[in-house]
């Protein structure tokens, strides 16, 4: 049994997710602005957190809860995400940061506040996007976006150095298409091969396995373009 944190659980693939990681008895710390869609399915081994992560005292909250129930978190996948598709020169510099602020900057800070709870064998997840990666297609109106998502990847490789010594590790998956909310935010009418439950599943082994062969890595999960 894992102590498994998922950001980014109200809807799409962060909500599949918790399902999966409690139906197989672990232990579900599920983090978003909006904790209905999880507590209205009363699941055991979920605990459902409304929480702002760019909130300093929504982020005490957390680990508030990891230090008096949990003491050690074996998982953490940042799955939580905000998408902004405008023209590059509609873009605000408010624009910029409100996804920044979500996609990198909470990002970073959960984890960090969670280092001291993740000890040898744990594994830190990040979802990325296709859309990040340098050389990889490149859309138009999602200049935030896909940047924002290409710092998540940097910071992955960096963190996996930096805290190689003591056997964590920390890998980023780099989606392409999966059909949820967000993907029609982006390309709206546009239907992906894979479905929210079907990546839920992939992610779940590879949170659970994956840090046995990848330790710094991007790992791109895209079988079309977008």
């Amino acid at each position: 049994m894992k102590n498994v944190i998922i950001t980014g659980t109200s809807r799409g693939i962060g909500f599949e997710l918790a399902q999966l990681f409690a139906k197989n008895n672990h232990n579900v710390l599920a983090l978003s602005r909006n904790s209905e869609p999880l507590n209205n399915l009363n699941i055991q081994n979920i605990t459902s957190l409304s929480v702002d992560l760019s909130n300093e005292s929504d982020l005490k909250k957390v680990i508030d809860f990891i230090a008096s129930h949990w003491k050690k978190v074996d998982i953490l996948i940042n799955n939580a995400g905000k998408l902004i598709n405008k023209p590059f020169e509609n873009l605000t510099s408010t624009d910029f940061l409100e996804v920044y602020k979500v996609n990198v900057f909470a990002m970073a800070e959960l984890t960090r506040q969670i280092i001291p709870f993740l000890f040898k064998g744990s594994h830190v997840v990040t979802i990325s996007s296709i859309g990040g990666v340098q050389g990889s297609m490149k859309f138009p109106g999602l200049a935030a976006y896909s940047s924002s998502k290409g710092a998540v990847l940097t910071l992955t490789e960096l963190l996996a150095e930096e805290y190689k010594e003591q056997q964590i590790s920390f890998n980023a998956l780099a989606l392409g298409a999966v059909q949820t909310e967000m993907l029609e935010e982006a390309f709206p009418g546009y239907k992906a091969p894979v479905s929210a439950k079907e990546m839920a599943s992939y992610m779940y082994n590879f949170a659970l396995t994956g840090n046995q062969f990848f330790n710094g890595k991007i790992i791109q999960v895209s079988s079309t373009t977008p």
